[in-house]
């Protein structure tokens, strides 16, 4: 086939998409089909007509645009098929706020939470206990969040969003264990359990992405119904979404045994050290694999 693999963007997570994109096109071209490369940020007025071009489209893109559902419709406009969901979905996804009012509606338990806009200010009173967690209301790869234990650093907490042109996500903050499960074709993969390195206090951009980052293990070492129980909810908060193809969900497990869905991502890393591409192969399946798997679900899903 001809696969336009769609990669880059102008988000903050620019270099992490372009890092997954090396792998992922080596896995295209070793699965036979003919690959060329699309950067929105450096052609986004030909990618129309390069999809009306193309057979199947392949994204690896993070945040905005990709994540919000914009590379999607103008797919959809191409009739170019592509792996993973939808516009809609995929924007309602990416807006934390949105989704966790979705995720309480259907009795998903996740952290208790404030929404604030830059039209409130810095000085916006605080409604949730300390800690918390401030972070962009979109956007991903732990990119301009901090963990605020003192009142007085609660206003810069909130600039460092707003100057992303950002609203705040103000979130509980919960102890534990971070726990991912990813989403394939419906069915829930193996659990990862996250350890940040020594100093740091939460899974940040350098513990997801640097080579000496946080230790995964997985299949995550917690009990057959604590991980039947993740999976189960992963399964429910992935279908009140809207959600197509895949998925992964970060939960935190309390000493209790209670887990809390933190939030969905739509577009998962791609890169050597991501998340589903290793529960992918807990299963046995290797990357090459995984990738043919994803455009499998995604022409489908594009016929149906």
């Amino acid at each position: 086939m001809h696969v336009i693999l769609i990669a880059g963007g102008w988000s903050d997570e620019r270099e992490v998409s372009l890092s997954g994109a090396r792998q992922i096109r080596t896995a295209l071209e070793d699965l036979g089909h003919e690959v060329i490369f699309f950067d929105p940020a450096e052609d986004f007025k030909n990618l129309l007509p390069k999809a009306k071009q193309a057979d199947f489209a392949f994204i690896n893109l993070h945040g905005t645009p990709g994540e919000d559902g914009l590379i999607q419709a103008v797919l959809d406009k191409a009739n170019c098929p592509y792996q993973g969901t939808g516009a809609a979905a995929s924007y309602l996804a990416l807006n934390k706020a949105a989704a966790k009012e979705v995720f309480e509606a259907r009795g998903i338990r996740t952290p208790e939470w404030q929404l604030i806009t830059p039209p409130q200010g810095t000085e916006a009173p605080l409604e949730l206990n300390l800690p918390v967690f401030v972070k962009p209301d979109k956007g991903g790869s732990s990119l301009g969040m901090s963990l605020v234990e003192k009142n007085e650093d609660f206003p810069a907490a909130l600039a460092k969003v707003f100057a992303m042109c950002q609203s705040a996500l103000v979130e509980e903050y919960i102890p534990g264990v971070e726990l991912t499960c990813g989403i394939l074709d419906g069915a829930p993969l193996p659990l990862i359990m996250i350890r940040p390195k020594d100093g740091a206090s939460f899974f940040d951009y350098e513990n997801k992405y640097a080579e000496d980052g946080a230790e995964e293990i997985c299949p995550a070492p917690v009990s057959e119904a604590i991980t039947a129980a993740i999976q189960a909810q992963m399964i429910v908060a992935h279908h009140a979404l809207g959600l197509n193809g895949y998925s992964r969900g970060d939960f935190i497990l309390t000493e209790e045994g209670n887990a809390y869905l933190l939030e969905i991502n739509t577009l998962p890393g791609m890169t050597p050290t991501s998340l589903l591409p290793r529960a992918a192969g807990a299963i046995g399946m290797s990357f090459k694999e995984l990738i043919a798997k994803l455009i499998e679900v995604g022409l489908r899903d594009k016929a149906e």
